[in-house]
């Protein structure tokens, strides 16, 4: 029994030590100078945001159904592709092209059990909003195989200034697979052309086995990613085991480590890497240790949020709040709470009419209205 008790005691002690951060950036309680304003209610997992020039704001919510909200009047956009809806997978990110005006595109990430093997992956269409359905919808990218596991979809969607798009894919719970593999899919984010096809400059172009469409590699699965409103680089943040999860600025070809290293420990308080750094990896601006379970992330360049504006917006599922990073260029030198145990945050957005946008589980989609 002494043993058995010594043993625990020094697993616990381990795991303890392993979740502790040393010279954290202390996490301010936040200043309640703002209300939240519920936009719309009934959505039970609000995954994406994105507005349409009129100002319709369109939302995708797991199970598969695609919203737009307009005068606060919310309806149903008909013909979204069936979703593989298991575990972390559904209907999940949404963007606009950045010439909608111009060609009427926008792009939706889910998972689809369509291609090789049982289960599903992540993949990437683009489609047109004719009569209140998707239209046009063309199929840009799907990655393979299939499998049943439940985690790690992934996936969020953005456009650089030059007009290539990108988007995260996780690892699918193939943790000594897929992410190190630059011939397989997930724990991956991929850069294409507007229309599917793979970019000359791409890192991996031209290689052979290689799959053509990857950025970077690496990484576990990330659910943020943002263009740097300044330095128009791509920002991203991706979930850690327990503990470990990463800000992360994408570099072209650059691999960000998982698993060979990280900060977390797996959740049954084993070792997943004894190492944090190794040469050739490219080592994250910030991580969070205890994890916060990041979703979503904007940059702030509104004047409605002086405190705010050239800072970050991350989402805490695991803590559910909104957390404020504060940045001076490439270095994160501050946190604060914003709306504390305001319930699992799934997204944040800032609207074309300079408004925060949070998406809220069991909530719907809330704005945040300076007092």
């Amino acid at each position: 029994m002494i043993k058995h008790s010594t043993i625990f005691f020094i697993f616990l002690f381990v795991s303890c030590v392993a979740q502790e951060k040393p010279n954290d950036l202390p996490l301010q309680d936040e200043t309640v100078n703002y209300t939240f304003e519920t936009i719309a209610s009934d959505i039970p997992i609000p995954w994406g945001m994105a507005w349409l020039p009129d100002g319709t704001l369109l939302v995708t919510e797991k199970s598969g159904v695609l919203y737009q909200i307009k005068n606060e009047v919310k309806s149903e956009i008909k013909n979204v592709p069936k979703v593989y809806n298991r575990g972390q997978g559904g209907l999940l990110d949404i963007a606009v092209h950045p010439n909608y005006a111009e060609n009427g595109w926008i792009y939706i990430t889910y998972a689809s059990s369509e291609g090789e093997g049982e289960g599903g992956n992540t993949k990437l269409i683009r489609a047109k909003i004719e009569n209140g359905s998707l239209a046009q919808i063309e199929s840009l990218y799907k990655a393979g195989p299939n499998t049943t596991k439940g985690q790690h979809f992934g996936s969020r969607i953005a456009f650089d200034k030059e007009g290539f798009l990108y988007f995260s894919a996780g690892e699918r719970g193939e943790t000594f697979t897929n992410p190190q593999d630059i011939t397989r899919d997930n724990g991956k984010i991929y850069r294409l052309n507007d229309n599917g096809s793979i970019p000359k400059d791409n890192p991996f172009a031209g290689q052979k086995d290689a799959k053509e469409a990857i950025y970077s590699y690496g990484n576990r699965n990330p659910q943020g990613l943002a263009m740097h409103p300044v330095t128009g680089k791509i920002w991203e943040h991706e979930h850690g085991p327990q503990g470990g999860d990463e800000i992360n600025i994408v570099k072209k070809g650059a691999n960000y480590g998982w698993a060979d290293v990280t900060y977390g420990i797996d959740y049954d308080g084993k070792t997943i890497s004894t190492k944090t750094e190794k040469p050739g990896v490219e080592n994250p601006i910030y991580y969070w240790l205890p994890s916060i379970a990041p979703s979503g992330m904007v940059f702030v360049t509104s004047d409605r949020y002086p405190e705010w504006k050239g800072h970050l917006l991350v989402g805490s599922l695991k803590f559910q709040y909104l957390e404020l990073v504060k940045l001076k260029d490439e270095t994160i030198i501050g946190r604060q709470i914003i709306g504390k145990d305001i319930g699992r945050l799934r997204n944040v957005a800032q609207g074309p009419d300079g408004y925060i946008y949070i998406g809220v589980e069991g909530k719907g989609i809330l704005k945040i209205i300076p007092n």
